[in-house]
């Protein structure tokens, strides 16, 4: 009876399980959870949950209402979309009646299963909408010039502003929202307690154009009767030091919109009894200076605890004595929207992890990981006594800090103590640094590690990927790839969060954006940079070298590699997340760039020699920082015209857009025709004209020569298919001949990094692609992990053994994403997880095994994953002399093409089962030492005997 009682109670289960259906969940409107936007017609998205195998969804409904109590199919007095048919999940346009400012809507979803089952309503979320219109706004800009106060002979900084009021609110509060922005950088305080958890606010933009604002809920902050209105304000990207300007000696080497930081805010309250009160900055604000002495995001901070305003953010500060505000001139055409990115948060705590006692009475604290943020300090000193914090990613060879790769970033803080008895503790709230280390001077006691703590700051973008191996280096290599993103991801994608520079530079943009989506969920933060790109772009249709765009340097103008990220990131925006929309709304930036493409080439479609030598450096960037002969610009120009004509055709049939799309499909197909027509010899290799680039004077590296025959010339080839598919295995055969000349070794820069173990793989050379990867000789990934890196270098020398930190009078930075673009083979090809339709709604997983034999140090196990928009892939094999486990699992409402390693179906099991015997997966073909299956949602276990 057992046996039979257990089947009974699992065919109930089975019964209740299918009869629940689906389960909505993770509920979304612009990419965030319960968000405040602007968007007048908002995307929604949700994920699926079920325990059942292949399930799809085959209808949703959705409704809005303006209350939860209204929430019903009878009541939803917003929307109500009825029965949808079809499978969408993510990306559904709200299309509801008009929405207003300031509306809250309460949302829910269900969803219909394949077998037509419909699921529970999910849980209630929530977005609201900002103010739509800038004549909604009633405050002013306000502010304090303190300008004149900044001191010092290299660096100008004045102190920080700092502003309050206080008003009275009545009884019955009902709602209160602070919508907030400045000009510069603000913390804003209620009654004392700081408004959100952002940093940096309100963000990086070119702030002639935008500015963005936040909004904040303080209907539990404010009371009935008095209230304390406070901000802070700071210098920021608007009026402090920007890049390397002061390096360079540049005209403009700080306030590049403006010297006087600003703030603008209003607090709207709404009563019980239905009435509402509005509180603006105005005159009637009361501004002064404080403890704040200097306040730079490059250079530091400085303050002094003794010069505190006691309970100045607080009801009853006596500020009879502080100064009447400023109040300054808005711009007509400057925009004032909501901020679309994630905000930059504290994203994680670090505690020391060694502490060192320096000869000169200085002590080195090591958080023994690279990361961008600031320190907490806890210290207990006499009234008067300085601490001063120095920032640095290494240590010299006799325990020094590393300072000279800061350049012009003095990277400072310092702290005043005011001598509490108790102790003190403080952090910086307007600045931050690249570090590993910090050197602190003044401690008068023995070191402690509760001194410092370590506040790593960053874009605050959802991890979704996870990449593990049973080899520590590859392990350690993708921490690397992945610190270096949340470093560098701070409001934009800046190169380095370190030196004088830390601006959003597009070449390193465009090359990492792919890899960039299978680490974390950069949709919104794209969303914000990608608007900075279209801000930025030029009058004649080129895109700029960094984004925003200040002109840090008059010789900063475009540069091909780099300037494509307009295309080229709205893109795979599109391809990860099936963002359509970010397409639409740039479109015609993209074809003003298109046209400035097919300008330049002086209708020939190819850009021949010397074709952009008239820029600043010749022919721009190229394969910035490559070894050995130099990769022609102007080919490598050539390549991206083409390969953004192609992913324009793409985009263009995505947004149904017919006529461009011939357009863009004939370009690409011209632009190839020309190209192989300039570049090519008659035996399929390339060549350039190198007597065109003389002794190579003005060209970067141009001394080196240069040649079209190079590693990243047939790497960009292959990976871009600007090649026939008949001559793709002869590239490949090229390829991998430079690389044996080379002694199996790299030779590629920004421009051939990434796209180098791509082509192996595609022409066959899995290999010497995975022979690459694993490498620990110089240079290599693997290298700069043996050297002790936590974080991506930005040049495959930075430091050696033999030469140390050879480039540190000029530019080496030990936090730069653009090599970590190899991230990108690591998911695609390694894991094999790879999209055939945007946002993963079809894919395929065709892991490539790393050779046996190869090294004691290779790869015998894989794990890797991705939460996509559809929910979660996982890649998973593991191998050894008799057989190969490989284990999938695919998301519900997708479709897999899965690739399992093995030359013939009877050698794989499913399960306890030979393969040949599932009825629930269909064997679609075999291709290449793979036996290829299709299969619906479900986690699949095969097992392979070799």
């Amino acid at each position: 009876m057992k046996p039979h009682f257990l089947l009974i109670l699992f065919c109930i289960g089975a019964f209740e399980s299918k009869a629940v259906g689906l389960t909505a969940r993770y509920l979304r409107c612009e990419y965030k959870e319960n968000p405040v936007t602007d968007v007048t017609n908002p995307r929604l998205s949700w994920e699926l949950a079920s325990d059942e195998r292949n399930q799809v969804q085959t209808a949703y409904q959705i409704l809005v209402a303006s209350s939860r109590d209204d929430l019903t199919e009878r009541d939803a007095n917003l929307w109500n979309s009825g029965k949808v048919g079809g499978r969408p999940t993510y990306q559904i346009v709200y299309n509801g009646k008009p929405l207003k400012s300031r509306d809250i809507c309460y949302w829910k979803v269900r969803s219909w299963d394949k077998n037509g089952v419909v699921g529970a309503w999910s849980e209630v979320s929530t977005w609201e909408m900002g103010l739509l219109s800038t004549s909604e706004w009633k405050g002013q800009w306000i502010g304090l010039d303190l300008d004149h106060l900044g001191k010092g002979k290299t660096y100008h900084l004045p102190p920080a502003p700092y502003l309050r009021k206080e008003i009275f609110v009545k009884k019955g509060l009902k709602k209160a929202r602070l919508y907030v922005t400045a000009l510069g950088l603000y913390e804003f305080k209620v009654n004392g307690q700081k408004a959100g958890d952002a940093y940096l606010t309100p963000g990086w933009t070119d702030y002639d154009k935008r500015v963005y604002y936040q909004t904040y809920d303080i209907t539990g902050t404010l009371k009935s009767g008095v209230n304390a209105l406070a901000s802070q304000l700071s210098y920021g990207w608007y009026a402090g030091y920007l890049g390397y300007s002061l390096l360079v000696q540049n005209p403009v080497v700080r306030a590049f919109y403006g010297k006087v930081p600003v703030l603008k805010a209003q607090i709207e309250i709404q009563y019980a009894d239905g009435t509402s009160e509005t509180f603006s900055t105005d005159q009637s604000w009361k501004a002064n200076q404080g403890a704040l002495l200097e306040s730079d995001l490059l250079n530091g901070e400085t303050y002094d605890a003794r010069l505190e305003h006691q309970n100045w953010d607080k009801v009853g500060f006596d500020d009879k004595s502080w100064k009447n505000v400023e109040v300054f001139a808005d711009k007509a055409d400057r925009k004032i929207q909501g901020y679309p990115g994630p905000p930059v948060k504290v994203t994680q705590t670090l505690n020391v992890k060694a502490i060192t006692a320096r000869p000169d009475g200085s002590t080195i604290f090591d958080f023994g990981q690279n990361f961008a943020g600031i320190v907490r300090l806890k210290v207990k000193e006499r009234a008067g006594d300085t601490i001063r914090l120095r920032f640095g990613e290494k240590l010299h060879p006799d325990g020094r800090l590393m300072t000279e790769n800061l350049r012009m970033a003095r990277a400072t803080d310092t702290y005043i103590l005011k001598g509490d008895p108790a102790g003190e503790t403080w952090e910086p709230k307007f600045t931050f640094h690249g570090f590993q280390y910090v050197e602190v001077k003044g401690l008068s006691g023995k070191a402690d590690p509760e001194t410092l703590t370590g506040l790593v700051l960053g874009s605050d973008t959802p991890k979704v990927g996870s990449f593990e191996t049973d080899n520590a280096m590859v392990n350690q290599l993708y921490s690397n790839i992945d610190w270096t993103q949340r470093a560098n991801y701070i409001d934009i994608p800046t190169d380095c969060p370190q030196r004088d520079e830390r601006v959003g530079w597009t070449g390193d943009a465009q090359v990492y954006a792919k890899s960039a989506t299978f680490n974390r969920d950069v949709a919104s933060f794209f969303t914000k940079w990608v608007v900075d790109l279209n801000d930025g772009q030029y009058e004649n249709g080129a895109y700029p070298l960094y984004a925003p765009r200040p002109n840090l340097r008059k010789t900063d103008t475009f540069s091909p590699g780099w300037m494509e990220a307009g295309i080229i990131c709205p893109y795979q925006i599109y391809r990860a997340y099936a963002d359509t929309r970010m397409i639409s709304e740039g479109w015609t930036h993209m074809v003003r760039f298109m046209d400035f493409l097919e300008k330049r080439s002086k209708g020939g479609f190819v850009f021949k020699e010397g074709a952009f030598d008239d820029i600043d450096p010749k022919g721009g960037f190229g394969d910035w920082l490559s070894f050995g002969k130099k990769t022609p610009p102007d080919l490598l120009a050539s390549f991206y015209y083409a390969y953004c004509a192609d992913l324009m055709t793409e985009m263009a049939d995505a947004i149904g857009n017919e006529k461009d799309k011939k357009r863009f499909a004939d370009t690409a197909a011209a632009v190839r025709k020309a190209v192989l027509e300039h570049y090519t010899d008659g035996e399929g290799r390339f060549k350039c004209d190198e007597k065109a680039y003389g002794n190579g004077a003005g060209y970067v590296d141009g001394a080196l020569g240069f040649t079209g025959h190079t590693q990243t010339t047939y790497a960009n080839a292959i990976y871009m298919q600007i090649i026939k598919p008949a001559d793709m295995a002869q590239a490949g055969n090229f390829l991998a001949a430079l690389l044996k000349e080379n002694g199996n070794k790299l030779g590629t820069g920004f421009l051939g990094a990434k796209p180098l173990l791509p082509a192996l793989s595609a022409t066959g050379h899995s290999d010497l692609a995975y022979q690459l990867f694993l490498s620990k000789e110089f240079p290599s990934w693997g290298f700069e992990v043996e050297n002790g890196s936590t974080t991506i270098w930005e040049r495959w020398d930075s430091f050696t053994k033999e030469d140390g930190f050879k480039y540190n009078a000029a530019m080496n930075s030990f936090s730069h994403y653009a090599f970590g673009a190899v991230c990108e083979w690591m998911f695609g090809n390694a894991a094999g997880i790879q999209a055939i339709t945007p946002g993963f709604a079809e894919f395929r997983i065709r892991p490539e095994i790393a050779p046996k034999g190869m090294s004691k140090e290779g790869i015998g196990k894989l794990k890797a994953s991705l939460h996509t928009v559809n929910g979660q892939i996982v890649s998973e094999w593991s191998t050894n002399e008799s057989k190969l486990t490989f284990k999938v699992t695919v998301p519900i409402n997708t479709l897999a093409h899965i690739y399992v390693p093995a030359d013939s179906v009877a050698k794989i099991q499913l399960g306890n089962k030979n393969l040949s015997a599932s009825k629930e997966l269909k064997v679609t073909g075999s291709e290449q030492g793979y036996v290829i299956v299709k299969a619906g949602s479900g986690t699949y276990d095969f097992k392979v005997s070799h």
